[in-house]
């Protein structure tokens, strides 16, 4: 069995500390971009969609950059490994620049979800590959440690100012340039990780052919089966196309589990699964990402749409769910070795955002944004501590040679069920809203009006709104008794995709309270 590619000898970890801080500052922005484009589209998403037309389309702006991602952490990861992250990580800014500058220019709703999932397919490396880089540059632990504060801060602030940045160029420039501010700063990150990141690894032909390029094929497969199933099986229910759809996903998958238990070198390692407390945390890392970005992502509909809110006081009213995950992980960080079980802690964090979900679902747009904003704040401290538990117990459980596998996998999960939330969400959300709108003109005799209020990011818009009004009015119809009773339609449906989001986290809290326990001690290898 061949060995892995090792460090390059000519590299001295001990590099003069200018070089080691311009490597940093562009692996920071790396990390800026990545954290930034998670938050910053969804509050610019209503308007988005709005301007481009097609709502059936308004899930997969997120699903399609999430599926290509979720599929490149794991790949990209392991070839990382075998070729060196460097060239990797210069190929995925240059993807992720161009591609971001695709989606400004994109001129209907199916080219953006296009080039969103090749955007994806960029995030998606720099994800797997930059906090690896930090590794290998600074092998001294107690070194990394303090030089990871820049790139752990520099993904905070991206989070942070994610939402607000979205809403205020949403408003008062254009939408577009919530993409096309990627490019400058990728080109900036692109010179300093070209100019001072080191080369660590030599490729050789045969480091690329070990890779598991079968099981990456067979993994590609089952998730978009998968997704494409989620978002068809809603509308057709069980049809020639969901049953083909299901048997593709069932075969792809079983094929995947019994080539990865032989293949040398594989790209979901198997092995990891026989353990029941890891199965606990995946299952709960699922559970997380469901509830978190159907919160995420249905949560600046309901301002704009359903309350009226402008986009940026969306972004204002968002920004402290972000803001609260990194509050809560930095909690989290301090009291989970002090606590007899630990699980609760995460126990905690869920109950925290199911709190959070049912604030929402109860108050209404009249209230203070200082109610709001507590109630985004207390969901992202929720969120914060389940991630941070689930990165602490994971490390506690398994031996540090899986733990790259492990944390993956983790990722790849919590997004999986991101891509889940929104995709369910949206569709129970789109078929409640339809079908009340039905009923709605319906009881006005206003039958003929549906395409103009079939997709509900025509509340957005207050100048549309208006035109509609008068065309109503114009028509002999009482239009803003009309409008009004669309605007509670979209509520009410939000509220129920919320409902569903607390539900999933209603799940992981039973599973934190039943099956983990246990004091959080060093990591293994530690």
């Amino acid at each position: 069995m061949n060995a892995l590619p090792t460090t390059d000898q000519t590299f001295q970890p001990n590099r003069p500390f200018r070089e080691s801080l311009l490597a940093m500052f562009g692996m920071a922005l790396v990390a800026m971009l990545v954290a930034q484009d998670q938050t910053i589209v969804g509050t610019a998403l209503p308007q988005i969609t709005r301007d481009l037309g097609q709502f059936d389309l308004y899930a997969w702006v997120a699903t399609s950059y999430m599926l290509t991602s979720v599929i490149a952490i794991p790949i990209f990861g392991r070839l990382g490994d075998l070729v060196g992250r460097k060239r990797l990580l210069i190929a995925a800014i240059i993807l992720f620049s161009v591609t971001s500058l695709l989606c400004g220019l994109a001129t209907s709703m199916l080219q953006l979800v296009i080039t969103r999932g090749l955007q994806g397919l960029g995030g998606g490396i720099m994800t797997g590959t930059v906090f690896a880089s930090v590794a290998d540059l600074f092998p001294n632990s107690a070194s990394r440690l303090r030089w990871q504060v820049i790139v752990s801060a520099a993904f905070g602030v991206g989070n942070l100012i994610g939402p607000i940045l979205g809403g205020v160029l949403a408003q008062y420039c254009n939408w577009r340039l919530v993409f096309l501010i990627n490019v400058p700063i990728g080109v900036v990150a692109l010179m300093f990780v070209y100019r001072f990141l080191p080369d660590m690894h030599h490729a050789r032909r045969a480091d690329v052919a070990r890779v598991d390029w079968f099981g990456a094929c067979l993994l590609v497969l089952t998730l978009a089966s998968a997704l494409l199933l989620i978002e068809v099986l809603p509308k057709d229910g069980v049809s020639s196309v969901t049953v083909t759809l299901g048997l593709i996903i069932a075969t792809a998958a079983f094929t995947l589990w019994v080539w990865e238990r032989r293949v040398e070198h594989p790209i979901i390692p198997f092995a990891i699964f026989a353990d029941r407390r890891l199965i606990a945390l995946f299952i709960v890392s699922a559970l997380g990402g469901f509830g978190s970005f159907s919160l995420l992502f249905n949560v600046p509909l309901l301002f704009q749409g359903g309350f009226g809110m402008s986009s940026s006081h969306s972004g204002m009213l968002i920004t402290p769910l972000v803001a609260g995950v990194t509050a809560g992980s930095a909690l989290n960080n301090k009291i989970m070795a002090w606590v007899k079980r630990a699980n609760l802690t995460m126990s905690a964090g869920f109950a925290l955002f199911i709190i959070a979900c049912f604030c929402v679902v109860a108050i209404t747009g009249q209230f203070s944004h200082l109610l709001w904003m507590t109630c985004m704040g207390i969901g992202g401290i929720g969120l914060g501590l389940v991630a941070s538990g689930l990165s602490m117990f994971s490390q506690n459980i398994i031996a540090r040679t899986d733990l790259g596998a492990t944390m993956a996998t983790l990722q790849s999960l919590r997004t999986l069920g991101g891509m889940l939330g929104i995709s369910v969400t949206c569709s129970v959300l789109k078929h409640l809203y339809t079908g009340d709108m039905h009923g709605l003109l319906h009881a006005y005799q206003t039958t003929q009006w549906f395409k103009s209020l079939a997709s509900p990011t025509r509340m957005v818009d207050r100048t549309d709104q208006g035109v509609l009004v008068n065309q109503l009015v114009f028509a002999g119809h009482t239009g803003n008794a009309i409008l009004s009773s669309a605007r509670l339609a979209l509520i009410s449906a939000i509220h129920t995709s919320l409902v569903l989001a607390a539900g999933a986290a209603l799940i992981g809290l039973c599973l934190t309270l039943f099956v983990l326990s246990g004091r959080i001690t060093h990591p293994r290898g530690a």
